[in-house]
């Protein structure tokens, strides 16, 4: 009798333990776990945001080296990219023709010197006579005239003697300035003139480049806010030292200063054109080069939020707000710009908001979710990048 009433609780116990693990089953399929996801609290602070121009360099003196007389190029001195200062020979022009002029000039001279002699010779003979009335004064009237134009030839001769002399030392082309030279299109035995619409060469000397670039007529009006000063040149004194980016995309190893804006904004374009130096002592960079000019603004107590915890739609960033008992909500929201990886909010965030920072794209708005909190460096804290 005892051993059946063990059996019977024994039964009975298994059975109790099965009615509660099935109402535990059912409970917890009613009620799933809920989803984890890193959230991040919304931070402010200060940021700079950089924004990048299409840029063009020039040499700080860039000049076309063209001929002044028409000729036979006779030699070339220099090669394509060399490096010249000021004064070496660069082309040598057929000089014979013009030597030929300068001679020719200084026979005339020699002519108008004797000319310019007989006439005085006349006037001094023909003076005391007419004073002592031996001749007429028209004798005296005429000589005289005659030796004011021989002083006339006599200057027209030297001034063609010295204009065949220029000719002919413009056959030779020096280097205005010091520089590298650029593409030769004329080579030995052309034929050059004034008139050739391409010039022999172009020089420039790059130790220093110049920089152009333009704002658009916002960024310019928001450029001068940013810096003090009463007026655009003081304006120009405080502003920050900017960086060029290459064609490649590297960063130029050295900054440089913006020194000049244009006076007006173009009409076609509605922008305006800045001009900033650039030291070039190695010579890296040389005109015609094209990059970006990266100009840095700074934003001050600003919101800064990671772009991988912004989700875009029909041209519209959103994020995932989280409320105090973990529900989300999709928020619109305004940026003004990025600095890096981060965006730095216009409108559509608050301080100590707090916001999913990614795995959401299978998550809905209303769902209630587990925050992981984010590590204490997290990459909503602000950075000014310099």
């Amino acid at each position: 009798m005892n051993t059946l009433k063990i059996k019977i609780m024994k039964i009975f116990s298994l059975f109790i333990l099965a009615f509660i693990y099935s109402c535990t089953g059912k409970q917890e399929a009613q009620a799933p776990a809920l989803e984890v996801l890193p959230v991040l609290s919304v931070n402010s602070g200060n940021a700079t945001v950089y924004s990048e121009y299409p840029a063009s360099v020039e040499g700080r003196v860039n000049v076309e080296i063209r001929p002044q007389v028409n000729g036979t190029l006779d030699k070339v001195f220099v090669d394509e990219g060399a490096y010249v200062t000021k004064g070496t020979p660069l082309f040598k022009i057929n000089a014979r023709p013009y030597q030929e002029r300068v001679n020719n000039s200084k026979g005339r001279l020699l002519a108008a010197q004797s000319a310019l002699t007989n006439a005085r010779l006349e006037v001094e003979k023909l003076t005391p006579l007419v004073a002592n009335k031996v001749v007429s004064d028209y004798q005296l009237k005429t000589a005289i005239a005659t030796q004011r134009i021989a002083e006339a030839n006599l200057g027209q001769a030297k001034a063609d003697l010295e204009s065949a002399r220029i000719d002919l030392g413009y056959t030779l082309i020096t280097a205005p300035v010091n520089g590298y030279i650029g593409r030769l299109p004329k080579k030995q035995g052309s034929l050059v003139g004034i008139a050739d619409p391409e010039a022999l060469a172009e020089l420039s000397d790059v130790h220093e480049v110049h920089v152009y670039f333009s704002l658009s007529e916002s960024d310019f009006v928001a450029f001068k806010t940013m810096y003090p000063g009463k007026n655009l040149e003081q304006k120009i004194a405080h502003l920050p030292e900017v960086e060029l980016v290459t064609a490649d995309g590297t960063i130029y190893g050295k900054k440089g200063k913006i020194e000049l804006v244009n006076g007006q904004f173009d009409k076609n374009t509605a922008a305006i054109t800045l001009r900033a130096s650039f030291p070039n002592t190695e010579g890296l960079l040389r005109s015609g080069n094209t990059g970006k000019i990266r100009l840095g603004l700074e934003f001050k107590n600003v919101i800064n939020i990671p772009q991988a915890a912004t989700q875009e739609m029909q041209d519209k960033l959103f994020v995932y707000l989280v409320d105090k008992d973990n529900t989300i909500s999709k928020k619109s929201i305004e940026i003004s710009g990025n600095t890096g990886s981060n965006y730095i909010i216009k409108a559509g965030l608050q301080k100590g908001d707090r916001i999913v920072s990614n795995g959401f794209d299978h998550i809905q708005e209303g769902q209630k979710i587990q925050p992981k909190l984010a590590a204490p460096k997290s990459p909503i804290q602000v950075a000014t990048i310099k």
